[in-house]
């Protein structure tokens, strides 16, 4: 999926605007944030509020393609949970969107219940 992704940015995008594609790709860890183990999660998410997040930061300045990928359902350690891709035409631009992005799909898009 990822190679598709960055094949289509760089085939639908001007070549002089676009100077970086960024992609985050999240797996389910074996421990959560606090350290206790974890054999697995079920994850859920809002896809009209995750379709509006993308909506709103494509337009953004220097920003030329953003993309989203949740997986949903039961997940096992090593299972992919997400993959995003932000790509625009300097770091500047790039890197703040891609990190409010995750952030805010994390917090405001994904519901998620780890197992023990």
């Amino acid at each position: 999926m990822i190679e598709k992704w960055i094949a289509e940015v760089k085939e639908s995008s001007d070549s002089g605007e676009l100077g970086m594609i960024l992609i985050h790709n999240g797996i389910v860890r074996a421990t959560s944030k606090d350290g206790k183990r974890v054999t697995g999660m079920y994850l859920t998410y809002d896809r009209e509020k995750l379709n509006s997040l993308i909506d709103g930061f494509v337009k953004r300045e220097g920003i030329v393609a953003v993309k989203a990928w949740i997986n949903e359902g039961n997940l096992n350690v090593g299972d992919d949970i997400m993959c995003v891709l932000v790509a625009g035409r300097l770091r500047t631009y790039v890197l703040p969107t891609f990190e409010e992005l995750i952030s805010r799909i994390k917090n405001e898009v994904v519901s998620e219940e780890e197992f023990s």
